[in-house]
């Protein structure tokens, strides 16, 4: 059941999704640094996606799989994301860490089309 958006909320998740989203492209960091930039850019602005049509995710996962419901993007971009989860899920949880540079790469990718498909709305 959805309830109504709070803008405020909104607009705080989506400003730290593109703070965290700049700081994932900046090359003198280390990956894992970029890659969870990435990833809590990615989180961020896909829960912003959610809440803005007034719903709640139960679990992390679910913010990348409604992607084609709230902004209309495909597999191409959350399935990239939901395999990020994963990774972060095995580092948070496992302490195995596991990224290179196309993880990294293509999250922040697919985290700009998340982004474009956000500032689309504006």
């Amino acid at each position: 059941m959805a309830e109504p958006a709070d803008p405020a909320e909104v607009e705080g998740l989506v400003r730290s999704g593109r703070a965290r989203l700049a700081d994932a492209t900046n090359a003198e960091l280390s990956l894992e640094s970029r890659f969870d930039l990435a990833y809590n850019a990615a989180h961020a602005l896909c829960l912003a996606a959610l809440r803005r049509h007034g719903y709640r995710a139960r679990h992390r996962y679910i913010v990348f799989q409604a992607l084609p419901h709230t902004l209309g993007l495909g597999p191409e971009v959350w399935r990239v994301l939901d395999h990020a989860h994963g990774k972060r899920n095995l580092s948070e949880y496992e302490g195995h860490v596991d990224v290179d540079e196309r993880l990294v790469l293509d999250t922040i990718v697919a985290c700009q089309r998340v982004a474009a498909a956000l500032n689309a709305l504006e």
